[in-house]
């Protein structure tokens, strides 16, 4: 069985975090492209907060990939959410039980922080995903409609 692990990513790393983080949202979407925003703030934001959480996926001491959570206020009542933004795992890692492994540790360091539920997305067509998390409890709730600048 081989050793999995999650550790925090660091300012020093933010070079090697983007370049994983470019690589996973290509793999969601083929067309995408880091705007300058993105590239100026994502990581940088997401280094300033204090209750969110980006780890490396670490597997028998290599880097399998990266898992971004944390807690959100409610916009309207005096509770939280946990949320889990993004859950990445590198092609030659897959298959082995990673996913569900760090999936389960950060639900449980969210479920310790008090939040009232756990909420998460998944992208419309990524069927293992959406297999991963309905196969540890999570259910649909919502279908989230996009609509962008210049769209008809």
């Amino acid at each position: 069985m081989s050793s999995i692990g999650m550790v925090p990513i660091t300012q020093s790393e933010r070079d090697q975090f983007r370049s994983m983080a470019v690589q996973y949202f290509s793999e969601l979407n083929e067309s995408f492209t880091p705007h300058r925003d993105w590239e100026q703030h994502y990581f940088e934001t997401i280094q300033a907060a204090t209750n969110i959480f980006l780890r490396w996926i670490v597997s028998d001491g290599e880097r399998a990939g990266f898992i971004l959570f944390g807690i959100e206020k409610h916009r309207f009542l005096p509770r939280n959410s946990g949320r889990v933004y993004e859950l990445y795992v590198t092609p030659a890692f897959r298959g082995r039980g990673i996913a569900r492994a760090c999936a389960a540790q950060a639900i449980k360091e969210l479920w310790e922080l008090g939040p009232s539920k756990i909420e998460l997305e998944v992208v419309e067509g990524n069927a293992k995903a959406r297999g991963l998390w309905k196969s540890m409890g999570f259910r649909k709730a919502s279908e989230r409609f996009v609509l962008r600048d210049g769209a008809s």
